[in-house]
């Protein structure tokens, strides 16, 4: 018997029972689930090891679209869990793709039990090894003297940024950072928390901007066991997890009416109550948070609470695009090619001149998150020592006076690629909104963590 617990999801009732009964004499627990409407909630209240995916059910009967788009939820959700999809013989270069977009590895129907028992004892121990590895990198980062956040925090432009947070990181005076999607408002945060008392105490970063209204409480108040179906053990929220230190609140503008009124509940009597429970534990944090919306034109149009506003403002921190700090590009893109070049064992040193040119003119509406994946793409691609315009893919469109990007001048170009397609209706998207990542998600219909990750796959 080994540990692990493991949850198999198909809407096959035969498949669920033989694989569970083959399971359950190997791993200690296994769940079966045939609605896959109810992963959320299982994922987010659950420490998986394993999640086993069919990858069609109801709907799209062939097309394996509900597969992908269940194991995106999987993993925003659930970043380090190992996920294995079930397919037929037929789907196995559906299972492949899946496995680029983030699958740990596929089962083939009907299994061969050595080879499943196999398949998941590996995507256990491979789960388990990027928790250690994780654990291990944060308590690098606690005993090491430099700061993570420093690092690319760097030029003129952001020295002024670097100076207020000098100034308030030794209070515990709320702090709002404000800026545009990719200038660095998570790496302010941790900057902020590293100079202050509270620095060997935990650092919680929470993207509340995608927490549903069904895990909003649970994720961040926690829960106790019996509150609800599936809620097996109690559950410690990310306020009490942060106790003593300091919670990061990203995208705090995305929170609904509702969400908004149980986050002022809790700031105002500084403590949580688990759901379920009717007991509240005093909770210690200092809070920040962030966003890329306009919070005050917000409260003008009733959609984001002034008291609430006036709780999570005391300090306010507006960051720069990187348009706006062209001096500030050399230096970054020094600091990335060191950071690359030693990474990927490149012999890339130096920039040509004229490439700097270039960077400085583009409008860069991902920021420095943008540029860091240029620079990172350039010195793969790189042919020599030195950074050429031609290992950056940049386009005209998007330099200082360009022309018009709107969809109506920059059609997409006929392909039969499925992933050529999806890779320049991003790219038309980042356009459109300036880089926003809320709403470039919105506009093409996924979630902000798979956005995330389409664009690191896609290099963009």
């Amino acid at each position: 018997m080994q540990e692990g617990k493991i949850l198999i999801v198909d809407d096959d009732t035969d498949v669920l029972l033989a694989a569970k009964l083959l399971l359950k004499r190997h791993f200690s627990v296994v769940d079966i689930e045939k609605n896959p409407e109810r992963l959320p909630f299982l994922v987010g209240n659950n420490a998986y090891d394993v999640i086993i995916l069919d990858m069609n059910f109801t709907r799209d009967v062939n097309s394996g679209k509900e597969g992908f788009d269940w194991l995106d939820r999987i993993l925003d959700l659930n970043a380090q869990v190992s996920v294995i999809l079930f397919t037929a013989y037929g789907d196995v270069e559906m299972a492949v793709r899946a496995i680029k977009a983030g699958a740990t590895d596929f089962v083939l129907k009907p299994w061969q039990n050595d080879k499943f028992l196999e398949t998941i004892r590996l995507a256990v121990e491979g789960k388990r090894k990027r928790e250690k590895s994780d654990d291990e990198s944060l308590r690098k980062s606690k005993t090491s003297g430099k700061r993570a956040g420093s690092q690319t925090l760097i030029g003129p432009a952001m020295r002024p940024v670097l100076e207020t947070v000098e100034r308030v990181a030794p209070t515990d005076a709320n702090v709002l950072i404000l800026g545009e999607n990719g200038t660095g408002k998570d790496l302010v945060a941790r900057e902020i928390h590293q100079q202050s008392s509270r620095r060997d105490k935990p650092f919680v970063s929470v993207d509340v901007g995608a927490l549903s209204e069904t895990l909003f409480e649970s994720e961040l108040f926690g829960h106790v066991k019996g509150a609800f179906t599936d809620a097996r053990e109690d559950r410690a929220g990310r306020f009490e997890e942060a106790h003593g230190g300091t919670i990061f609140l990203d995208e705090i503008g995305n929170l609904t009416a509702s969400q908004q009124a149980r986050l002022l509940t809790v700031l105002q009597q500084r403590q949580v109550t688990r759901v379920g429970s009717n007991k509240p534990r005093a909770v210690d944090v200092r809070l920040i948070c962030a966003t890329n919306a306009d919070l005050n034109e917000r409260v003008a149009d009733r959609t984001f609470r002034q008291d609430l506003l006036y709780r999570i403002n005391t300090i306010e921190l507006q960051l720069p695009p990187l348009r706006e700090r062209p001096d500030d590009i050399v230096p970054l893109v020094e600091h990335f090619l060191k950071l690359y070049s030693k990474q990927y064992n490149r012999p890339v040193t130096t920039i040509n001149p004229a490439l700097v040119s270039q960077l400085r003119q583009y409008r860069w509406p991902g920021n420095v998150r943008e540029l860091q994946h240029a620079v990172e793409r350039a010195v793969i691609l790189a042919r020599g020592s030195v950074l050429e315009p031609a290992d950056f893919a940049l386009k005209a469109a998007a330099t200082v006076g360009g022309p018009d990007t709107s969809p109506r001048d920059n059609p997409v170009r006929e392909t039969m690629q499925l992933e050529d397609m999806e890779k320049q209706l991003i790219q038309q998207a980042m356009h459109k909104h300036q880089g926003s990542i809320t709403d470039v998600a919105k506009e093409l219909g996924l979630s902000r963590q798979a956005l995330y990750r389409r664009l690191e796959k896609y290099g963009l």
